[in-house]
């Protein structure tokens, strides 16, 4: 077995930027850098404790409360241990011996490893659910999962340092990788075409106030279709195929869930999702309203997917949304069946849906 690397508390005392953060706990050496962007309660907490000791902070329930997948990333994070004095001094010495042009405390020098993010050996070897080595989609396609089983491997949330693969032939795999800034560049233009249609039917008036409206419709649709189709977990089937198809809709994002280029939704399945919704607009509002009413749901939903790719991998400065990335990431962290709005808490608070501690 290997031993581990070891730490003074000097050194991790250096790692208190954003650039590099490491902590303590119950004498552990973790590098929390990459999660940062991720953490519920916003980077500026792990930069509070940023080159300390937070064992006293983690087992506190009143003051900070972690679910049991938190402590699990936690592990996935440690790179070493906090010396004793005797290994302290065999350090230094150590240390010395390597010559003064030895930077002490860079990682680098001292070969520590900076991987931070999930073993995905380990973690298959001892889940047994999938390999993250290799392409996702065959893996699901053949599970032989139960129901019980899956959906609590699905909400243990990995983390990898680069996108997973979800096919082996490459014209698949690109159709399922959408990065953010494609949101805008379709959906902008389709919105503001049934805005401009609308025009030549309405007064500008009226095309604004439907178009309101539609943003706000587009806030309900948000939260119905997260909760009751990208979770329709409790009334899903006990089959391999109902897996898979739970899976490709939300599933992977709760397992991956900071995957860059599967937070957006790719156009294929916005299009598919978008289709019917149309239709049923047709139905219920009159000429001019109607694309008036469509444009400023498009434009909602195109708002609400770059919002939540912001919420997952930057760092907000309006405080609106420092708190939003608090509440959807305790969705994922803590409890996903609660917090299912993304841009607004109106309609969890409407249903109750939302988290006590809001």
């Amino acid at each position: 077995m290997t031993a581990a690397r070891l730490f003074t508390a000097s050194e991790v005392a250096a790692h208190s930027s954003p650039k590099s953060v490491w902590v303590t706990f119950k004498n552990k050496v973790y590098d929390i850098t990459t999660f940062l962007d991720s953490h519920p309660g916003g980077d500026e907490v792990i930069l509070e404790y940023g080159g300390k000791d937070i064992t006293n902070v983690l087992s506190d329930v009143d003051l900070h409360e972690h679910s049991d997948s938190a402590y699990d990333m936690l592990e996935d994070l440690c790179i070493g241990e906090l010396a004793t004095e005797e290994q302290k001094t065999a350090k230094i010495v150590t240390l010395t011996a390597n010559g003064p042009t030895k930077r002490k405390g860079k990682a680098e020098d001292l070969n520590v490893d900076m991987h931070s993010n999930t073993d995905t050996h380990k973690d298959f070897q001892s889940q047994k659910f999938l390999d993250l080595n290799k392409p996702l989609v065959p893996q699901m396609w053949n599970n032989r999962f139960n129901k019980e089983f899956y959906l609590k491997q699905v909400h243990i949330p990995r983390h990898l340092p680069q996108p997973a693969t979800f096919f082996t032939n490459p014209l698949l795999e690109m159709l399922t990788r959408t990065p953010w800034y494609v949101i805008p560049i379709i959906w902008f233009p389709i919105s503001m075409y049934f805005f401009v249609y609308s025009l030549g039917i309405v007064s500008l008036q009226w095309s604004v106030i439907c178009f309101v409206s539609g943003i706000f419709l587009w806030t309900a649709l948000e939260y119905v279709i997260h909760r009751f189709l990208f979770h329709f977990d409790e009334s899903l089937p006990d089959h391999p195929k109902a897996f898979f198809v739970h899976f490709l809709l939300h599933g992977v994002h709760h397992y991956l869930p900071m995957d860059g280029l599967r937070l957006v939704m790719p156009p294929a399945l916005s299009f598919t999702l978008a289709t019917p919704l149309v239709h049923l607009a047709y139905l219920l509002f009159k000429p001019g309203t109607v694309e008036a009413v469509i444009s400023g749901t498009f434009f909602g939903y195109m708002c609400y997917d770059l919002v939540h790719y912001h919420l997952h991998h930057a760092r907000p400065l309006l405080e609106y949304l420092r708190l939003m990335k608090t509440y959807h990431l305790d969705h994922h962290y803590k409890d996903f069946e609660e917090n299912f709005g993304i841009t607004t808490m109106i309609w969890d608070v409407v249903f109750q849906t939302m988290m006590k501690a809001y």
